[in-house]
């Protein structure tokens, strides 16, 4: 594992960053999270999704947990960093599987307004949003009790004996030539938006979710109906002929 050891130096910064949100954030707000209180004077957001693209060994350590044989999945990452790897779902972690646009609107949600998040990835154009176990069974649940439920796009809820493929440890640096899907930094690559940082990083549950599927689907539609009154209005404007008359 000597290839992560550079990841190390960057727990501490990373997991703290995990810790700010605002004050008034949805139900189930993070425990200890030290609100405005450590933000620089004048600011009035919470900061946008951190990017933390490399797996921690502690973080390893977490999702190795996840898997029956935890020295085995060290062993194939030692030996394959830049990899994915398949874990199963349930018992470490649930997984919340959404199109990359509405899921990425959820966590950024999660970041500016409510208690952050655990892990987040993106595989082939969806995202991944690692909750608590028991989140995959209940969320489906309060969603069709929710309101907005039916703005809210298919959702792919992963627990019990559901598995998943996370990204590599290690992004693939990107050598010149090189294919799209292998390039990190293309949309449907494999890759870590918020990775493992620590031995047991916080994860959302429902109901935290559930806050944010709704906040995500009201801002989708407020953008959809912009949209539509920009283009009504640049529809009604009357043409200008004064160019064209002799």
């Amino acid at each position: 594992m000597s290839e992560h050891s550079e990841s190390v130096d960057h727990e501490g910064r990373a997991s703290h960053r995990r810790g700010r949100a605002e004050h008034g954030g949805p139900p189930g707000r993070r425990p200890g999270g030290p609100g405005l209180r450590g933000r620089p004077p004048g600011t009035t957001r919470a900061p946008a999704l951190p990017t933390t693209a490399y797996v921690t060994l502690a973080g390893a350590d977490w999702l190795a947990s996840a898997s029956p044989y935890p020295g085995s999945m060290h062993a194939l990452w030692a030996e394959r960093p830049t990899a994915p790897s398949v874990l199963p779902c349930g018992a470490v972690f649930d997984v919340i599987n959404a199109p990359v646009l509405f899921g990425r609107r959820m966590a950024d949600r999660l970041w500016s307004a409510g208690p952050g998040s655990g892990p987040v990835a993106v595989h082939r154009g969806r995202l991944l949003i690692f909750a608590a176990p028991g989140t995959a069974q209940r969320l489906p649940a309060l969603l069709a009790w929710e309101e907005w439920a039916a703005a809210v796009p298919p959702l792919l809820c992963h627990g019990g004996g559901d598995a998943v493929t996370v990204p590599a440890l290690h992004p693939r640096p990107h050598t010149p030539g090189a294919a799209a899907e292998d390039d990190p930094a293309a949309s449907g690559a494999s890759r870590w938006l918020v990775a493992p940082d620590v031995r047991a990083p916080w994860l959302p549950g429902p109901d935290i979710l559930l806050w944010a599927c709704v906040g995500a689907a009201r801002s989708t539609l407020a953008a959809d109906r912009e949209g539509a009154r920009t283009h009504r209005e640049s529809a009604a404007q009357p043409l200008d002929t004064t160019a064209t008359r002799g």
